[in-house]
């Protein structure tokens, strides 16, 4: 007699078609399979946040409101863009030469 299987646990049994070499997966596989990747997909998006909150300034010891996130993260990125458009021009009035790869 096959040992009971935990509650929840997908149906592991393999289901091959003639001529066919891989394992078929059951609905409850496949559907194991997508909730696990979403899980995945929504925890890469919350990393992605919190990095964010750590390497903007502004958004230490907020709540992590993603739009929050996104609007004074944009606001950065173009606060940095525009400091090194003024640097490349401070230093080529200087004389020096910037290559036109690190000028933006």
């Amino acid at each position: 007699m096959p040992a009971a299987k935990p509650e929840g646990t997908p149906d592991m049994d393999i289901k091959l078609e003639s001529g066919d070499e891989r394992p078929r997966l059951t609905e409850e596989e496949k559907k194991a399979n997508h909730i696990a990747s979403e899980q995945k997909r929504r925890q890469a998006i919350r990393n992605g946040f919190d990095r964010l909150t750590e390497l903007v300034p502004g958004l230490e010891n907020q709540g992590r409101s993603e739009g929050l996130v996104l609007v004074k993260t944009v606001e950065f990125i173009r606060e940095q863009v525009e400091e090194r458009k003024r640097l490349v021009k401070e230093l080529e009035e200087r004389g020096v030469k910037v290559p036109d790869s690190q000028k933006m």
